[in-house]
């Protein structure tokens, strides 16, 4: 059976809720789902009561974003204790962060003649975190661009007029704060990285495993990242990076074949570890 240890909901920045992640999952029968929402444990509760007796295993997961210069470096963290008071406060900051971000974002596009509120971005998000993808729904629902593709590649974008950056949380930060929490630290997506060396960098404070299954890797970036992950002990995780049928860049949920055995290995460490 085939699992999907990466995916996004609502209480992030994906168009599919919690309960509607579950449904789908189990629709399309797979064993396992991780929900990694953007730097909250919100989605977490809600998809354990929904999955519930239906044989779904979901593993309480968050994604935490960092920086290293110009690159944004995501770490995944499996089977941390959500409810731990250190944890709930970064995640807090990070999240008051992007709404200043956003606001900022929606001045900038102000000067630039493209009028947004922000209240309109934060409508955008409903309860969940604001993000980039709610500021360039705003410009798309006020007709300033055709689509959010659009609304990245003309202002938001790294680079872009209207970028602003983000709190800055090195990836030796998260990964340390996710050890703290009791979890497991995952790299995600190297391939999108493009800085390898980092694994080994991440290491020494903890790194516990690969992201190399990823829909935006190739056959040959899931070998090499799974040989880079079985050489150093590390565990090989992979999801789809879902944000639900919405958003700029529609992915399915299941949509790429991620082994189960990359679950069991997750959960196996979260018994070794007593988290299970």
């Amino acid at each position: 059976m085939a699992v999907d240890l990466h995916i996004h909901s609502t209480a992030s920045d994906g168009t599919l809720t919690p309960e509607e992640i579950v449904a789908e999952a189990i629709r399309i029968g797979l064993s396992a789902i991780a929900i990694t929402d953007h730097d909250t444990v919100d989605g977490i509760e809600p998809a354990l009561a929904a999955a519930e007796c239906t044989g779904l295993a979901v593993l309480p997961a968050v994604e935490i974003s960092t920086d290293v210069e110009d690159t944004e470096v995501h770490i995944l963290g499996y089977y941390i204790d959500y409810r731990d008071a250190t944890l709930l406060a970064l995640l807090y900051r990070i999240r008051e962060n992007r709404q200043e971000r956003a606001r900022k974002m929606v001045d900038k596009l102000d000067q630039l003649g493209v009028s947004i509120s922000y209240e309109a971005v934060r409508a955008q998000a409903g309860a969940g975190s604001v993000g980039r993808p709610h500021v360039a729904a705003a410009l798309v629902e006020a007709g300033c661009v055709g689509s959010q593709n659009e609304a990245f590649a003309r202002y938001l974008r790294r680079g872009r007029p209207a970028y602003v950056p983000r709190y800055k949380l090195t990836p030796e930060e998260a990964v340390e704060q996710i050890r703290a929490a009791g979890g497991l630290a995952v790299l995600a997506h190297p391939g999108l990285v493009k800085r390898d060396g980092i694994i080994d960098q991440l290491l020494g404070y903890g790194l516990g495993g690969v992201e190399a299954y990823h829909v935006n890797h190739s056959a040959a970036d899931v070998e090499k990242y799974r040989q880079m992950a079985m050489s150093r002990g590390l565990i090989v995780t992979g999801g789809t990076d879902s944000h639900g049928p919405g958003g700029p860049n529609p992915v399915r949920i299941g949509s790429i074949e991620v082994p189960d055995e990359c679950a069991r290995a997750v959960q196996q460490w979260a018994h070794d570890h007593g988290r299970l």
